[in-house]
């Protein structure tokens, strides 16, 4: 299958074309350039020339001594890429992360030449690097559960506008692994469904989102973490799934997502036996990376792993890691744990014959090939306008799903007490309804006994909980406040497989998230302002159904 070109971006940035001009300027790369080229870092500062001393120190860190800014990191290294966090004090606020990218890009164009690819995790909902003044999707899970692709369409489209003007090139989005395994820590509510043709086609229609808007993406995580129970960024997650079940259920959204133009594949950590029997990782996996997805699937595009940093890959010596992802047909390393060592790992494998140069040529042909946008932003950024914020809010408005409705709507009069899970969720919806607040966490069994008395004294409780299952005191908590007889409307801010770990509750609403859309929809649904439209986009085993919503 041969991959499509994505016209839309060509014709909108044609600053760097995809033509013959790609080949040429890889014939005059020298080998450390196009080295430089398969590397994704982060840097540390707000600026990409001017940093804090810690900045400065936490930079020649990781770059080595005289290296104290983000942009002589990317002029020494002749660095592909750069990804955006909150922790490496990258994100601050639109007209700080426009200027940080534009001073990046001037030092790539400097240097060799090439725009930079800057990305960050923007999937909306849980992982989320950016908050307002953008413009927040809901997540995933709550746009599954509208049973309607064109909100994955306008969601991507907004995100990827806003994010494009802050100068970043790709999100790390869509996530179309299919979560079939109720217990999993890697995704959650990051997934649109449990149904493999649900995620195929949202996951599709985010794509082409994100295309209109002019942005590069990241379909994750292959070949699919939907199966574990463990994040990779803690442990080592396996799937013990026979290839069959592989193939069937977790690999059609990807294929799908393929056909429809997907520039970027990132490869997952996981260990699949049935695809690969030696238990290497899959981002590690010839068998994986080439034989399934390049070979089988047909996909020529840019290949990045997860990020090298990951707990999964600790039993694993850089070496190992660095040129077991090349010769398992990886382009880019994302985070690789020393930049400086992964890039000599690289040219000393050329020189001594391990990895050919023309191997290296290959992942650098498909990495400029994606290189296509303008490496400049207007400063100041346009993002949050109204009909964006206005967009998020629609969709969100559509997602939550009530499954039991016994104390609802909240009535005009009733005093309500806010408690449970997630310090921001609970005082954020205690607002939006006017009611007292109470966190509680994971509770002692002190704010366990606190929190039942304080539902004895109010009318009506909501409870907020988040991935219960996997938390007894939250558990404990729902039970006790249901053990008061008063009336208690628990409310689930993550995937709404919690409701079988208190299956008595008489009342129980599925938000799938917590960010502002969400709140404010949650709330509106709550008080009888608006109704609950959101069906089950997944199954909760014993008690409902996909498709599910409380008539």
């Amino acid at each position: 299958m041969k991959r499509r070109l994505i016209p839309v971006i060509v014709l909108a940035m044609a600053a760097f074309p995809v033509t013959a001009a790609a080949r040429d300027r890889l014939a005059g790369m020298t080998l450390a350039e196009k080295v430089g080229q398969m590397v994704v870092s982060y840097v540390y500062g707000e600026s990409a020339t001017s940093v804090s001393a810690a900045d400065a120190t936490a930079n020649e860190a990781m770059f080595g001594a005289g290296v104290t800014t983000g942009a002589q990191a990317v002029e020494k290294y002749h660095l592909g890429g750069v990804i955006y966090f909150t922790w490496s004090r990258n994100l601050a606020n639109p007209p700080q992360i426009a200027a940080l990218s534009n001073g990046l890009q001037r030092a790539a164009m400097g240097d060799t030449g090439i725009p930079l690819q800057i990305s960050t995790d923007q999937e909306g909902g849980t992982v989320n690097r950016i908050g307002a003044p953008l413009a927040i999707s809901p997540g995933n899970m709550a746009i599954g559960a509208t049973f309607d692709p064109r909100t994955a369409y306008d969601a991507a489209k907004v995100s990827g506008t806003e994010l494009r003007a802050l100068g970043i090139t790709v999100t790390h989005a869509p996530v179309v692994d299919v979560n079939t395994n109720p217990r999993n820590a890697a995704d959650g509510v990051r997934a649109f469904s449990d149904r493999t043709a649900h995620v195929a086609t949202f996951g599709v229609a985010a794509e082409r989102g994100y295309r209109a808007a002019g942005i590069g993406t990241t379909a994750k995580h292959f070949p699919g973490l939907g199966d574990t129970t463990v994040n990779t960024d803690n442990g080592v997650a396996v799937t013990d799934e026979s290839r069959a079940q592989i193939l069937r259920t977790h690999v059609p959204p990807f294929r799908a997502i393929i056909a429809a133009g997907a520039e970027s594949i990132m490869a997952a950590h996981i260990v699949a036996p049935s695809l690969d029997p030696t238990g290497v990782p899959a981002s590690l996996s010839r068998p994986i990376i080439t034989g399934l997805l390049r070979d089988q699937l047909g996909f020529d595009g840019v290949v990045v792993t997860d990020a090298l940093e990951a707990a999964a890959l600790e039993d694993y010596t850089d070496e190992q890691v660095i040129i077991g992802a090349v010769r398992a047909g990886v382009d880019q390393l994302l985070m690789p744990r020393s930049v400086p060592g992964a890039i000599r790992i690289l040219l000393d494998a050329v020189e001594s014959g391990q990895l050919s140069e023309r191997r290296i040529d290959q992942s650098v042909r498909r990495i400029l090939k994606t290189k296509t946008g303008s490496p400049y932003v207007p400063e100041p950024p346009v993002v949050g306008t109204p009909a964006a914020v206005d967009t998020m809010n629609r969709i969100a408005a559509r997602s939550i799903t009530t499954l039991r409705s016994a104390a609802l709507p909240l009535r005009p009069g009733q005093t309500v007490l806010v408690t449970g899970w997630g310090a921001g969720t609970t005082t954020n919806l205690a607002a939006a309804l006017g009611a007292t607040r109470l966190y509680t966490g994971s509770p002692t069994d002190a704010l366990i006994a606190q929190a039942v008395t304080a539902a004895q004294q109010h009318d009506v409780t909501v409870v907020t909980t988040s991935n219960a299952w996997s938390d007894p005191t939250q558990v404990k908590l729902v039970q006790a406040l249901l053990a008061t007889g008063k009336p208690i409307v628990v409310v689930v801010a993550g995937t709404p497989y919690d409701l079988a770990s208190f299956p008595t509750a008489k009342t129980f609403v599925a938000a799938y998230g917590y960010q502002p859309p969400t709140i404010a929809a949650l709330a509106a649904v709550l008080q009888g302002r608006a109704k609950s439209t959101g069906r089950l986009p997944v199954t909760i085993e014993g008690l409902y159904p996909y498709g599910y919503r409380a008539p």
